[in-house]
């Protein structure tokens, strides 16, 4: 192994790999869980659709990397992050070795604002049950973050970041059962979801429902970006 030089900067005698993130966006889009995808605008995949992401600077940590790039791409920014699992096929990128540090963001649905920048041409919502072809091994990341969102639901709170500040428990049960893919008993939902004291009333009801107003609920110390690896 090569010393140091003078500059600081380490010269080594052997091939290193590249590091990147990728980030898998969720929110729920038209009664489906949806990802958010970028159109590739340069090679290699040109043209291809893939997750937002890029290669790891010197002076930031990945979880820095993953939400810059997110919003230099798409120009959105998250209230949920998760480190999800590294990526590192020998093959998985046909430039040369690039190993992906993966993360997982959660955001509430409303009219994003997408801007498509730096290397990607578009970017857009699509549902994660029909999916376009993906570039790189961006499948396989993908579905591996829809198996741990689904594993978090029964013991975490993360269904709250994908929705509003103020919402309703059958809004609540809708993102569970969305994710899930299965339904859920109204009854014994509510009971569970009040006894985790995840959430707490907010003292006022939904308007313009078409049926009974319903009680509003906010979350509990959760809105802000977290870091969980």
């Amino acid at each position: 192994m090569s010393l140091p030089e003078a500059s600081g900067r380490f010269c080594y005698d052997y091939e290193r790999p590249s590091v990147a993130t990728d980030i898998v966006l969720f929110t729920i889009r038209e009664g489906a869980l949806s990802v958010l995808l970028i159109e590739r605008g340069e090679h290699p995949f040109k043209g291809s659709w893939a997750l937002p992401g890029g290669f790891l600077r010197m002076d930031e940590s990945p979880e820095q990397c993953a939400l810059r790039e997110l919003e230099e791409e798409t120009g959105v920014e998250v209230s949920y992050l998760e480190q999800l699992y590294s990526f590192g096929a020998v093959r998985r990128d046909p430039r040369y070795r690039v190993l992906s540090i993966a993360h997982f963001a959660l955001t509430p649905w409303q009219d994003h604002s997408l801007k498509a920048a730096t290397d990607a041409a578009d970017a857009r919502w699509f549902d994660c049950h029909n999916l376009p072809k993906l570039a790189f091994d961006h499948s396989d990341i993908v579905g591996l973050a829809m198996q741990r969102l689904a594993a978090k639901l029964n013991y975490s709170t993360i269904a709250l970041p994908l929705l509003p500040k103020e919402f309703t428990l059958g809004a609540l049960q809708q993102v569970y059962e969305i994710i899930s893919g299965k339904p859920i008993d109204k009854r014994n939902f509510r009971k569970q979801i009040l006894a985790r004291k995840h959430i707490e009333e907010t003292g006022k009801k939904s308007k313009g429902d078409a049926h009974r107003p319903a009680m509003l609920y906010r979350a509990v110390d959760v809105g802000k970006v977290v870091y969980e690896g």
